[in-house]
């Protein structure tokens, strides 16, 4: 793995303020100021790190659909914000102490790296219960509102500020940056929700259902194929079904046709063991509700916004055995799985390619404009 030499500009205050940065051209954050207004430059030329803290350059950034959402009012947030948590960067700066891995590696000048959505405390009842991605103290990159002391909270600008306690893995040189930037999203998220399915149901021979074939969808088709299972996707759009075939679907369907693509494509297994919704379709909920075999589970990840209930009727999951899981962020072993697996798949599977248009920093409001893949992605 190749370090990069840097040199940062370090000014040493007094060790209770923590360890001052001084970045030079001067670091900037692009500032969502909310209402439907257009992002804004902000200069941050210094930041100071607290002990364990690291300060990150931004190699490159991938606009994920939450992103989007927040500009679009369909998500909840508060203004003024630097979005963006899809990220790649190598370290140029250290708080007092230094950082560590999540393998226990102290962490280099250098060194390439992503890094969690989310920062746990680590202490609270939910992170001592092994639930960190839900932590009642929980701050997010590209979610909080932009304040003094951390400015560059966010992937949308030419550094990240890494609060000390985020799960921090180290990334190989020789991956590309468009296949890295979304590991700390929609790759781990992908690994959380297949662990909660194979709980149930072994993924090894398992008929695994997906409804999506967006990011999500594509890398949990590719994710399952590599753990042995036969996987149908469903989605309405003929090149998403096209892109689900790159990656490794045994079948596609429209929504409207999966009945009998799964009839056809499940020979002896039958219907689904395994459901995916990674679209947040409501009627794609309730199919695969209805599709799941007999002791089988359906895993939610796609429904994060608000929309109609899901009736269920008891007896329905009484009688056919049936689980309902829900998976929302993840744990810091889902990001280094997702680490694991990209850095051994991405030249089996067109990761790449799902990055679409690349736009310079100042223009990210037209990279949230954009649909053409998957993913488009934003260079400083």
């Amino acid at each position: 793995m190749t370090i990069k030499a840097v040199t940062p500009r370090v000014v040493e205050p007094p060790a209770r303020l923590g360890m001052g940065v001084s970045v030079y051209p001067s670091a900037t954050a692009m500032v969502w100021p909310g209402d439907g207004r257009a992002h804004e430059a902000v200069a941050v030329p210094g930041v100071r790190l607290a002990p364990g803290d690291v300060l990150a350059e931004v190699e490159l950034a991938t606009v994920c659909g939450s992103d989007i959402h927040t500009v679009l009012g369909q998500q909840q947030a508060q203004a003024p914000l630097v979005l963006g948590h899809e990220q790649v960067g190598r370290v140029v700066a250290l708080g007092r102490g230094g950082a560590k891995t999540t393998d226990g590696h102290r962490v280099a000048l250098g060194e390439r790296i992503v890094w969690s959505v989310a920062v746990p405390c680590g202490r609270c009842v939910r992170c001592r219960r092994g639930l960190p991605q839900k932590c009642v103290n929980l701050q997010k990159y590209g979610h909080e509102r932009m304040r003094r002391g951390w400015e560059l909270s966010g992937g949308f600008a030419t550094h990240t500020h890494i609060l000390d306690g985020t799960p921090i893995v180290r990334v190989p040189d020789d991956v590309p940056a468009e296949v890295l930037a979304p590991a700390s999203c929609s790759t781990a998220s992908v690994a959380a929700a297949l662990e909660a399915a194979s709980v149930i149901v072994p993924l090894d021979g398992a008929l695994v259902l997906i409804a999506g074939a967006g990011m999500l969808g594509l890398t949990a088709t590719a994710m399952a194929t590599d753990a042995g299972s036969r996987v149908v996707v469903s989605d309405p759009l003929p090149d998403r079904r096209e892109a689900a075939l790159a990656f490794g679907a045994a079948a596609v369907a429209d929504p409207t046709s999966l009945p009998a693509v799964l009839a056809k494509a499940g020979g002896r297994a039958g219907a689904p063991t395994i459901a995916l919704e990674l679209s947040g379709d409501p009627a794609a909920v309730r199919a695969l509700l209805g599709a799941v075999d007999v002791g089988g589970v359906l895993v939610l990840v796609g429904s994060v916004a608000t929309g109609p209930e899901l009736g269920v009727a008891p007896e329905q999951l009484v009688r056919n055995l049936l689980t309902i899981r829900g998976v929302h962020n993840y744990a810091p072993r889902h990001l280094e799985q997702a680490v694991r697996f990209l850095a051994d798949a991405w030249q089996r599977y067109p990761f790449a390619a799902q990055v679409g248009a690349t736009f310079p920093l100042a223009e990210v409001d037209r990279a949230l404009a954009t649909r053409s893949h998957p993913r488009v992605a934003v260079r400083p």
